[in-house]
């Protein structure tokens, strides 16, 4: 671990159980043993702050939330994920000091965002009011999380463009008036959203640019979060998040990548692999929820050399890789990596300089979807 205050752990697939679990395992780790104190996951802020009110205080029904919450391309409505919030729970009534949830994705800005910064200015920056609500007139989302991320996307461009700018108007509306810091994050979380959404998707250059802008928002989310908490913090993503470079052509640069800038050894990034196996994917191509089996990994890939360890599943500490095995580690070769579409391309991934520490696993399984 050395110094490492937040630890990214990845997933090779959004939908197998096993990295699911590993990540819970990591966390109550860190929990029990280095005073890590917050569990962040590839979800919205809002959604993060409805199921952290429940870990903390008890508030609210964590089937329902999750229901709610983790819908279209999130699939963390899973049995695993329901066990790390019932687990957290379980902490928070046996000890004093609780640990934390956090969400720090800006795909979804919920209309929770949006009431608790109505609230603040009600009681305590009254002249505010009205202002505010003009500038985030008509952006707070009347459908669900899925509904909404497939359907404001098609909302013309200039309209888009507009919410953008008024959102961080509201920002600096808050800021300027010296707002709670909280109440400002929330907004700014908005105007996040909203930059994100007012991309001009028929451009293949401010799609990419969108999608970069969306990763270095992430991490600037786990950064304050760590600010204003004072937690460590475990992060759940997709490998290609968590990573310290890019292997997508769409992401130039990802969220592992500003944290690695920004805190240096105080990152600590863990990759997955898995030889065979079955998980559970959104089909972009579709919209449609299948499972899908992939047999033993091709001859020359990284999995196909790692799966001829002895062990079945084990973790590799890469930073202490000797030759020739750090040799081998820093070439890029064929790697599976899923995400929102089957079959895909394997990635060209050198393992070696895109993660502190990997694990693998001989097979994955589905998760555990819940109803």
């Amino acid at each position: 671990m050395g110094d490492a205050s937040v630890v990214g752990v990845g997933e090779a697939t959004h939908g197998s159980h096993e990295f699911f679990v590993l990540q819970h395992r990591v966390f109550a780790q860190l929990v029990q043993g280095k005073g890590f104190g917050t569990f962040a996951r590839e979800v919205s802020w809002s959604g993060g702050l409805r199921l952290d009110e429940y870990v903390v205080h008890g508030t609210g029904d964590p089937r329902q939330i999750m229901r709610e919450e983790f819908q279209g391309s999130y699939l963390w409505n899973t049995e695993e994920y329901l066990g790390l919030i019932e687990w957290m729970r379980a902490c928070n009534e046996r000890h004093p000091d609780p640990i934390r949830f956090m969400g720090d994705d800006i795909g979804y800005p919920g209309p929770e965002l949006f009431d608790r910064v109505s609230a603040y200015a009600r009681q305590y920056r009254p002249g505010l009011v009205a202002e505010l609500d003009r500038l985030h007139r008509d952006m707070a989302p009347t459908v669900g999380v899925a509904d909404w991320m497939s359907t404001y996307r098609r909302r013309p461009l200039d309209e888009r463009q507009d919410n953008r700018h008024r959102a961080w108007q509201a920002v600096s509306l808050l800021e300027d008036s010296g707002s709670d810091a909280w109440v400002v994050q929330h907004a700014r979380v908005i105007a996040q959203s909203m930059t994100l959404w007012a991309t001009d998707f028929t451009d293949p250059r401010q799609v990419t640019a969108g999608f970069v802008y969306r990763d270095e928002a992430m991490a600037d989310n786990i950064l304050w979060w760590r600010e204003h908490t004072g937690d460590k913090i475990v992060l759940a993503a997709h490998d290609g998040h968590v990573a310290d470079e890019s292997y997508w052509s769409s992401y130039p640069r990802v969220q592992g990548t500003y944290l690695r800038e920004r805190l240096g050894e105080g990152y600590l990034s863990v990759g997955t692999t898995f030889h065979q196996g079955a998980f559970n994917l959104l089909d972009a191509a579709d919209n449609q929820l299948r499972t899908v089996t992939v047999g033993p990994a091709e001859p020359g890939s990284n999995e196909s050399t790692l799966d001829q360890v002895r062990r079945q599943d084990f973790v590799l500490d890469m930073r202490n890789a000797t030759r020739p095995a750090r040799d081998w580690l820093a070439e890029a070769r064929s790697t599976r990596q899923y995400a929102e579409s089957f079959p895909a391309a394997d990635k060209q991934i050198a393992l070696g300089r895109s993660f502190d520490v990997l694990v693998h696993f001989h097979r994955a399984t589905p998760s555990r979807l819940l109803p």
